[in-house]
């Protein structure tokens, strides 16, 4: 696989309206694959937490991978769901979502933001949850080195939990 042409690095403000326009753009009932929207005030409040990594190609967001801190997410259920399936570690955060645009998908990117974010948060724990029915997603991570931990079940959808250390 060749390396991305698009530069890959840290969100900052500048990118936030980028991140939710591509965020719109991939919902599931736009075909997309993403199952929730993040209101703007929860995705500036993640970049702030921990790192938010963006690809960008001609100043455009063209893919991102979201992060955060057990803390911040840890009143909405469906993370309550995945720590009761999973505990992790103490200092262990949340890895997700994670979304390319439909015109960069098979260039690596997802894989350039994921080492991106490996070297930000060296030797931490990262946990997610993948939708069992989204097996795009389940090989991709697989493939980035992921090991599938748990499973729970949510709102009638079944959920696999994954864990690396990054």
């Amino acid at each position: 696989m060749t390396a991305p042409q698009a530069g890959i690095g840290r969100a900052d403000e500048a990118d936030l309206e980028g991140i939710l326009e591509l965020q719109a753009a991939n919902q599931i009932e736009r075909g997309g694959a993403l199952s929730a929207s993040l209101p703007r005030s929860r995705v500036a409040a993640m970049m702030d937490d921990m790192p938010l990594i963006v690809s960008r190609r001609d100043g455009r967001v063209t893919g991102f991978l979201m992060t955060t801190s057990r803390a911040m997410n840890a009143d909405l259920p469906i993370v309550q769901a995945m720590f009761a399936a999973y505990q992790g570690s103490d200092d262990a955060y949340i890895y997700g979502p994670i979304c390319v645009g439909a015109d960069e998908r098979g260039k690596g990117l997802a894989q350039a933001m994921f080492r991106e974010l490996q070297r930000l948060e060296s030797g931490r724990e990262g946990v997610l949850f993948i939708r069992r029915d989204n097996e795009a997603s389940l090989r991709a991570h697989a493939r980035m080195g992921m090991r599938e931990v748990a499973g729970f079940r949510f709102n009638g959808f079944d959920f696999a939990v994954f864990s690396y250390i990054g």
